[in-house]
């Protein structure tokens, strides 16, 4: 068994084009044995958005702090803290941090890819 504490884990900036104010932990992925999924939790400064994108897998997320505005396959949702979301494979998503505080997030990938290229350390 694997047991880490979040903030053992150093965050390190998304520089992924259209991201701003991003920070992502990797809290389980490839290097600690993970065979399938990738577990990661994700940080979005106020005023931020996670990048505009797709990708040929799903991901499952879970908000755990802030709100924020989820744009999924061209529609718009308001979301928060308790909030479980499911992004099918191929469908175009963005979250916009939509509150003066900090959103929070884990999310679920698989270890192997990370927008159709491999994950460095997932």
């Amino acid at each position: 068994m694997l047991k880490r504490r979040l903030e053992e884990v150093n965050p390190v900036a998304v520089t992924m084009a259209g991201a701003s104010g991003v920070s992502m932990r990797l809290m389980v992925g490839r290097a600690d044995g993970a065979p399938t999924f990738a577990m990661r939790h994700y940080t979005v400064a106020a005023g931020g958005m996670t990048p505009r994108h797709e990708h040929n897998y799903e991901h499952e997320v879970v908000l755990t702090g802030g709100t924020a505005r989820v744009e999924y396959d061209g529609a718009f949702h308001e979301c928060s803290a308790g909030d479980i979301l499911m992004i099918a494979p191929n469908k175009m998503h963005q979250l916009v941090n939509s509150s003066a505080s900090e959103l929070t997030f884990f999310c679920l990938v698989p270890v192997s890819f990370d927008c159709g290229k491999p994950t460095p350390g997932s």
